[in-house]
């Protein structure tokens, strides 16, 4: 059937997803930005080369900067960073159809509580059905129509199905999940971990560090999703290993790339320039994991390095001396 699809967000990964899911050509799409101007230079050149340099935006997809074009959608997708989304909600609830589903597609959890991103929303938006969308996926392989696969979780199955029929491109399919838990973190954790995965490209320590640092980082993963109450196959899937495998060995990956720049000694900031989720994610994740009494040695350590508290050679040296234990 076809739906009325709003995506608010106008930076990479929003535009991507709205320019795929117009051009699937199923649903009338609107893509939803706060910046008039960037709105107006969208609409008349289709084009968004600050982002998706190149990349033309198809001619189906319509654009505003107007909070009220949320209204008359069924799916609306909140592109915006994680520790945006609150605001976000509060911005656009108000307008909000009344069988509206809310649709998370960040990769983070709320620094300020620990709750996932579907808690969030479901807190703020207490009359709507929220999913989350997760998985291996650059926004300007989207956007430029190369085969990509990715998660969409809901509370229920029905949901979560037609969420991924009206979202799938010819190019962009989605896998249905009612594993809210795990997708999102799967999504979050990776950051974190893809951190870690940078750290060794940066210090130079090899290809075999790496595939070690994944291989346990999904073991952590699983832990903690078990704890949280998700599905150990879950982690095992798109949003976990895919996301994992994905942002922990390209450098279009944000959270590498500041994994590399900390391995290589530089000073950085995750609030300068792009936006570095892994950077938020990881002092929250090591926060939790320690009230679940979950074990994620990779997690603390990063948390750690980010924070100053540990030395990155430290934390090398700690890592290899845990005690040996079994696969």
């Amino acid at each position: 059937m076809s739906e009325n699809i709003a995506v608010v967000g106008s930076g990479a990964f929003g535009t991507a997803l709205a320019a795929v899911i117009a051009l699937a050509g199923r649903s009338a799409v609107t893509l939803v930005g706060r910046n008039p101007a960037l709105i107006a230079d969208l609409k008349a050149e289709r084009l968004h080369d600050a982002v998706l340099p190149g990349i033309l935006l198809p001619d189906t997809l319509e654009f505003s900067a107007e909070a009220d074009a949320v209204a008359g959608a069924s799916i609306v997708l909140f592109a915006m960073p994680s520790q945006a989304q609150a605001d976000a909600a509060r911005q656009y609830g108000p307008y909000l159809s009344k069988d509206a589903v809310v649709v998370t597609c960040a990769k983070g959890i709320e620094r300020a509580t620990g709750n996932l991103l579907t808690d969030m929303l479901e807190r703020e938006l207490p009359d709507h059905s929220v999913a989350v969308l997760s998985g291996p996926g650059f926004a300007a392989d989207i956007a430029k129509g190369l085969p990509t696969a990715m998660a969409i979780a809901a509370a229920d199955m029905e949901t979560a199905e037609r969420l991924a029929q009206a979202i799938s491109g010819r190019t962009f399919r989605l896998y249905a999940s009612n594993d809210r838990i795990g997708v999102q973190l799967g999504g979050a954790l990776k950051n974190v971990l893809a951190i870690a995965c940078g750290i060794v490209e940066g210090r130079g320590i090899g290809d075999s560090a790496r595939a070690a640092l994944i291989a346990r980082g999904l073991a952590e993963m699983s832990r903690f999703v078990v704890a949280k109450g998700g599905q150990a196959d879950t982690v095992r899937g798109l949003s976990g290993l895919g996301d994992l495998v994905l942002t922990a060995t390209s450098h279009q990956s944000r959270n590498l790339r500041f994994g590399i720049a900390l391995g290589r000694g530089e000073k950085t900031d995750p609030l300068q320039g792009a936006l570095v989720e892994g950077a938020f994610a990881a002092s929250v994740a090591s926060r939790l994991a320690a009230e679940l009494k979950v074990s994620m040695p990779i997690t603390d350590a990063v948390s750690a390095i980010i924070d100053g508290r540990l030395d990155i050679s430290e934390a090398i040296e700690q890592l290899m001396t845990r005690p040996i234990t079994t696969e």
